[in-house]
């Protein structure tokens, strides 16, 4: 039976310069016609969504915390220099959660055939107990597969085959990609190998390497190893790859992304006899996506002139896309979540557990293998 009132997390940034999180009671949604209503049973902790729990520039060593059970606020101090960036932000309560999944329970008139579906979704407000959403937005999954199967069946599949789109768009023939030891570097793994394209994959711990290694990666390379540039040249000349995508913002001190175009130059040039002052020719980019490093991003010109660094943003690009391609990467996505698009988790938790101070840290830090799972009904 379908409760009455339905709980969601909710992120306020109040007048006085902090981060409120806390649980609010609403009414549970009646869906219209064609719109579904969805029990929401796992929404994953994805980096994106920090942007609303934590802004980023939350104090996460000073955290208080007032009520308890579902009367829990927790509270920080937010950073004046982001405070700037917040004045829409100021005294409204905002729901989170970009994406999650669970089963209809409900449905409007002409979409009755859903009820008792599995369905992924995403667009917000996921850390619900209740969604109402038009059922075309939702991911029908096939039988059988469970709502944590599909809580990440958007944000991350779709990042890494839109990578792929980008790389033909574009006229790059292979790509690197950093942080490779993800849930969504080892989706990247599986799509490359299952449609032909090189991929340099980068990591900063040696059971990493391994790791991708087990799955099917060819090329591994890990900063913290002494040779990572000439592995990574080594890599770059094999695969010929000049397209690059950075999780970090940063790594290695700030200086990756200007290490992965250094290593391309060096690759491009690696068989050329003819000298130029302005460096190779062949193009080379890199798109930052993420910000998992906080630190500066460090720019050493030794790249020639002929490359590009900008930022990365998976809802422009599925513009870019198309809405034809896109519908067939849902298809492939829901073919293929419990093996391609399988994603795993450290943990479950509850809304409640959710605002605690040491689970808040937990999730904050963003560290390869530490994923959070939202349960709303735990």
């Amino acid at each position: 039976m379908v409760s009455k009132h339905s709980k969601e997390i909710r992120s306020t940034i109040t007048s006085k310069g902090n981060v409120e999180l806390s649980i609010v009671k609403i009414d549970t949604p009646t869906p219209t016609d064609d719109e579904v209503l969805i029990e929401i049973s796992a929404a994953p902790i994805n980096p994106s969504d920090l942007a609303l729990l934590t802004t980023f520039g939350g104090d996460l060593s000073n955290i208080n915390i007032s009520g308890t059970g579902e009367d829990t606020v927790a509270s920080m101090k937010v950073h004046p220099a982001v405070m700037r960036s917040m004045k829409s932000r100021i005294d409204k309560s905002m729901a989170a959660g970009n994406e999650g999944a669970g089963v209809v329970v409900d449905a409007g008139a002409n979409v009755q055939s859903l009820i008792g579906k599995t369905v992924g979704l995403a667009g917000g407000s996921m850390y619900s107990q209740y969604k109402c959403a038009p059922a075309i937005n939702c991911l029908v999954m096939e039988d059988g597969i469970t709502p944590a199967e599909a809580a990440s069946s958007f944000v991350n599949p779709l990042t890494a085959l839109s990578f792929v789109e980008t790389m033909k768009m574009e006229n790059h023939s292979a790509l690197v990609h950093t942080a490779a030891a993800s849930n969504l570097g080892q989706m990247l793994i599986k799509i490359c190998n299952n449609d032909g394209i090189p991929l340099v994959n980068i990591v900063r711990k040696e059971e990493q390497v391994k790791k991708l290694k087990d799955i099917g990666a060819k090329y591994v390379c890990n900063t913290s190893n002494p040779d990572f540039m000439e592995s990574l040249i080594n890599a770059l000349v094999e695969t010929g790859a000049t397209l690059g995508f950075d999780a970090t913002g940063g790594g290695n001190n700030g200086e990756l992304p200007g290490q992965i175009l250094t290593a391309m130059e060096v690759a491009a040039n690696k068989n050329t006899e003819r000298y130029s002052r302005y460096g190779s020719e062949t193009y080379k980019q890199v798109y930052i996506y993420g910000g998992l490093d906080q630190s500066p991003t460090v720019l050493k010109r030794s790249y020639g002139m002929s490359w590009g660094l900008g930022g990365w943003l998976l809802t422009p690009m599925l513009g870019k896309i198309g809405m034809a391609r896109v519908q067939e990467m849902r298809v492939r996505i829901t073919k293929e979540i419990k093996t391609t698009f399988a994603s795993h988790y450290s943990e479950e938790i509850s809304f409640e557990e959710m605002l605690q101070p040491e689970i808040i840290n937990s999730y904050a830090k963003q560290s390869t293998g530490n994923k959070f799972l939202v349960n709303p009904h735990k």
